[in-house]
């Protein structure tokens, strides 16, 4: 039997409507202890920062927020893909729509924080130490119950190269 070969997602913007749907996706995957929870209201006052993979159904498999940190620096936050749709690159789409949307909105560099650095690694981001990133630290670390117990790797590239540079053929996919 031949297996069918799933077109890969359009992305878009979120829209409000779209909010309860990214955080089922997000509450789906606080279990395995790889997102932090984020509340339903916090997303929909946020929503505009939000990129959706949408599948030919029109239904979002996937999601990842663009944050602010600062004027220069922004963060990847709730990188989500369904689970059916793992391993497909769609994880990698995003990442790469976030960084060509943190490049043209003016910012030098582009954060996250991950359980699994070698993703990021693969797609052109370094591991640094957490307190090269103090904005994150004052905005969202200080305040989380795991502050001074996480064991998420702080990741960051710079936005000035070009998108080639950072798409290696030696992908790990979400």
């Amino acid at each position: 039997m031949k297996k069918s070969r799933r077109r890969a997602p359009v992305l878009r913007t979120a829209v409000r409507t779209d909010a309860r749907r990214i955080h089922e996706l997000i509450h789906q995957n606080l279990e395995q202890g790889r997102l932090l929870p984020r509340q339903l209201s916090e997303l929909m006052t946020h929503i505009d920062r939000f990129v959706v993979g949408v599948d030919g159904r029109g239904s979002i498999i996937a999601c990842a927020e663009l944050a602010p940190l600062s004027g220069s620096r922004a963060e990847i936050r709730s990188l989500v893909v369904s689970e059916k749709r793992r391993g497909q690159g769609v994880g990698r789409t995003i990442v790469n729509e976030l960084r060509e949307r943190a490049r043209a909105t003016g910012y030098d560099d582009l954060c996250v924080f991950a359980h699994q650095p070698a993703y990021f690694v693969h797609m052109g981001f370094s591991i640094v130490p957490h307190t090269w990133l103090p904005e994150k630290l004052a905005a969202n670390c200080r305040t989380c119950d795991l502050f001074r117990r996480c064991d998420q790797f702080a990741l960051v590239t710079d936005l000035d190269g070009t998108p080639e540079s950072h798409a290696s053929d030696h992908s790990l996919h979400v």
